[in-house]
């Protein structure tokens, strides 16, 4: 891996910059100026038309101050699909790099630059794609699912959301000022010390991560207290769906995790900024306490995303298997499992440190028990199918898909739980394919289903089934395509993060990899052609307030819902409620009762925005910078908690307009 300095402007000071010049604009990488070019006018072509429909105003009072727990859900998935775009196009980049370069060939990007993309790829999937996903899909469903008008912190939601924001926009500017860091996604100490490290990339990355991590965690606390304050009169712990048990035990895992990443990246940045030596060789610092410490939370942080697609699953197979879910206590139980295993399996990512044959075993073991749990819920979702009324709609097409691809990613985890089998293939491509196996047929794939079931509860209209399974198709086997051969790769002894190789033999494999990406780019393209022609077509499109048949109570309230979700105060006598109120006759009401809700309001996002002014301040050394808006942003956050103003909101004839804007009565 090429060093900063081997493509660094010196570095100079100035009281007012810091150590921002000109030089740190990469007006010399054709590829980012092409990029620059490309967003700038995108940006244009994007204020041309909010300026000319006049939606500057609606934007702000409708979304960006709402403190709609459903308002703010959508918007997660917005970010998670934008960020989608951006984190992919590096995974193109990657696999062309390496289709071309083969047998010395250095391909068309220098190293430094691939050292870049591979991590920012690595960064942004993880933090803000699959992270806003799941936490999307947790917003909206849960709190109707269990009967609540909105969730227990509305306005925390709100920050929350407009800090994962400010997270994402920091990396972004990376792209245009500056550099990323070029350490892989999980910063290893020394490579991410001051030493090797000189420039502002990985700055970026701490305080891109910081910022966000603030708003996860909130959110984490959010959402825990939902569950256990807010649930509808009757409704015992047992009584949830099977989703919200498994969001509950993913915020648990969000709550006890993240703060562990947030003192293992403090320290860090201590070491980069104080000149600590809690990571170095000297000094009593040990850079292996920090592989340690980000793996107790990276660990549980791949259950953070699986859990909740577990539930999603877990509801899509009972509606469109026409039964009630096989084994609901046992698939809470296996949630919980997995939830306090995946504190202990931490060290099977780095059997290769030298830690002991005792210590290795003991965490192999433990891996392989993980799988238990897991299995448990897949054979529940088997049970559930059999001899049910399958339908192949949208959303089952991607379960079984998923099903199917998680397990074999399962498998070769299970695999590499042998300390032995890690030995050898831990730092090949092998164990690329496997984490992208589980990521991608999990958690991406169990999103799509996600999205393609509960659309028609958002918007009132189902996405078109052509355009949505042929991006079904298109990422299934674009999966297959890119992710077999580097499993072959891995056997073969090819090494992850190689912007070049010498043997021409592994060429075809690298060729076939990025037909897989350009199959799955197209998967990706008829997404967002489906989201399209779906609101175009939404007309002959509309469904009623329960299209698939659904189980569970977030369907109780009329599609789309209402500001106020439930028309009347919700009693639960058991589970699948429901279930049991549609075999009653039930009918949707519109009789609202007057609701106690917070004012919508911009704090949030202004908050969020001094906080990415913050992190741009420290990441350049602007030291008076970041001390204004580190005092600015302490001091919106205390004046807010005085304001105690609160309106109810009455539906009325009227409702389009108050909603959204704060009107009291």
């Amino acid at each position: 891996m090429a060093t900063e300095g081997a493509t660094q402007p010196a570095e100079t000071f100035s009281p007012i910059f810091g150590r921002l010049t000109l030089d740190w604009i990469p007006y010399h990488e054709p590829i980012l100026v092409a990029t620059f070019a490309g967003v700038a006018l995108g940006g244009l072509i994007f204020l041309a038309l909010m300026t000319y429909f006049k939606a500057w105003g609606p934007l702000w009072t409708n979304w960006v101050t709402s403190i709609d727990h459903k308002k703010i859900g959508i918007m997660y998935m917005v970010l998670g699909f934008v960020m989608m775009v951006r984190g992919f196009a590096d995974a193109l980049m990657m696999r062309a790099q390496q289709a071309l370069a083969a047998g010395g060939a250095e391909g068309y990007l220098p190293p430094h630059h691939f050292d870049q993309v591979f991590t920012a790829h690595g960064v942004i999937m993880i933090f803000f794609v699959a992270m806003p996903f799941v936490t999307g899909i947790m917003n909206y469903v849960m709190p109707m699912q269990i009967g609540a008008r909105d969730v227990a912190f509305p306005f925390l939601n709100n920050f929350s959301f407009w800090m994962t924001v400010a997270g994402a926009l920091l990396i972004n500017i990376s792209l245009f000022i500056g550099e990323f860091a070029r350490v892989g996604w999980l910063a290893f100490p020394p490579l991410s010390g001051p030493s090797f490290s000189t420039g502002p990339g990985m700055d970026y990355y701490l305080w891109a991560l910081q910022i966000a991590g603030i708003g996860t965690t909130l959110s984490g606390i959010n959402l825990v207290a939902t569950i256990f304050k807010m649930r509808a009169r009757g409704m015992k712990l047992f009584d949830m769906p099977v989703f919200t048990w498994t969001a509950l035990c993913t915020n648990v895992l969000i709550v006890a995790a993240f703060p562990v990443l947030t003192a293992t990246l403090a320290l860090l940045t201590m070491d980069r900024y104080l000149g600590t030596h809690f990571f170095t060789n000297d000094l009593g610092g040990n850079a292996m306490m920090y592989v340690n410490l980000i793996w107790i939370w990276g660990h549980p942080e791949v259950y953070i995303l699986i859990l909740p697609i577990f539930g999603v699953f877990s509801e899509i197979v009972a509606t469109f298997s026409g039964k009630p879910l096989f084994g609901y206590k046992t698939m809470v139980w296996a949630t919980a499992c997995i939830m306090v295993l995946s504190f202990v399996v931490w060290l099977h990512h780095f059997f290769t440190m030298g830690s002991g044959a005792n210590v290795n075993t003991f965490f192999g073991i433990t891996t392989m028990i993980i799988a238990v749990p897991t299995g448990v819920k897949i054979f529940n979702w088997l049970f559930t199918m059999y001899n049910g009324r399958v339908r192949f709609e949208l959303p089952m097409l991607w379960v079984i898909g998923s099903i199917v691809t998680f397990t074999i990613g399962g498998m070769t985890g299970v695999l590499l739980a042998v300390p032995p089998v890690d030995f050898q293939l831990h730092n090949s491509l092998f164990l690329i394919a496997h984490f992208h196996n589980v990521i991608i047929g999990g958690v991406v794939f169990g999103v799509y289903a996600a999205v393609a079931y509960w659309w028609p509860k958002a918007f009132g209209f189902k996405l078109h089934d052509g355009w949505g399974k042929a991006s079904f198709w298109f990422w299934f086997v674009g999966f297959y395509f890119a992710f077999m051969p580097l499993y072959a790769l891995g056997l073969i002894g090819a090494t992850r993060r190689v912007a070049s190789y010498s043997d021409p033999a592994w060429q075809p494999y690298f060729i076939t990899a990025a037909f897989g990406a350009l199959l799955i780019a197209a998967g990706i393209a008829c997404t967002f052609i489906c989201f399209g022609y779906s609101i175009y077509k939404r007309k002959s499109l509309a469904v009623g307030n329960d299209p698939w048949d659904a189980r569970t109570l977030e369907w109780a309230t009329q599609s789309p819902p209402q500001y106020y979700n439930f028309p009347q105060e919700i009693t639960v006598h058991g589970r699948d409620e429901f279930w049991e109120m549609k075999r009653r006759g039930f009918t949707f009401s519109t009789l609202y009762t007057p609701i106690h809700m917070p004012k919508y309001t911009g704090m949030g996002a202004i908050i969020s925005a001094v906080c990415l002014v913050f992190g741009f301040a420290m990441v350049w050394y602007m030291w008076w910078l970041a001390i204004i808006t580190f005092l600015a942003a302490i001091g919106l956050g205390i004046a807010h908690t005085f304001n105690y103003n609160r309106d109810y909101y009455v539906p009325t004839d009227e409702i389009a307009e108050i909603e959204g804007k704060g009107a009291s009565v």
